[in-house]
C-alpha cells in the first residue's frame, strides 16, 4: 500500500508498525522520496485488510488524502514487522 498526503513526520511508520504487529503480520513501513508512505504486509488477509483499512486514516495528526494498493509477490516470508530507514 502506498499512502499520499501528510504521512511524514506524523509518526505514521511507528504507529502502522505497531499496528502491524499487534495484528502477528510481518512486513514493514518506509517513507518514500516523494513524500509518501509504503506498507508492505504479509499475514491472514483478513489482518492485512484490517493494517490497511486502519492506514486509510491513519494516526491523529495524519491526512491521507489518497492511497493505491499494489500486490507484489514476496521470494522469502518476511520475519517481524519494522521500520526500514532507506
Amino acid at each position: 500500500m502506498r499512502l499520499f498526503g501528510r504521512v511524514q513526520r506524523v509518526l505514521f511508520r511507528d504507529s502502522a508498525t505497531r499496528y502491524g504487529r499487534k495484528l502477528g503480520l510481518s512486513g514493514y513501513t518506509r517513507n518514500l522520496p516523494d513524500d509518501s508512505l509504503e506498507i508492505v504486509a504479509e499475514g491472514q488477509k483478513a489482518k492485512v485488510d484490517a493494517l490497511f483499512e486502519w492506514a486509510k486514516r491513519g494516526p491523529l495528526f495524519a491526512r491521507v488524502d489518497r492511497f493505491e494498493f499494489d500486490e507484489v509477490q514476496i521470494e522469502k516470508p518476511m520475519e517481524g514487522f519494522e521500520i526500514k530507514y532507506e
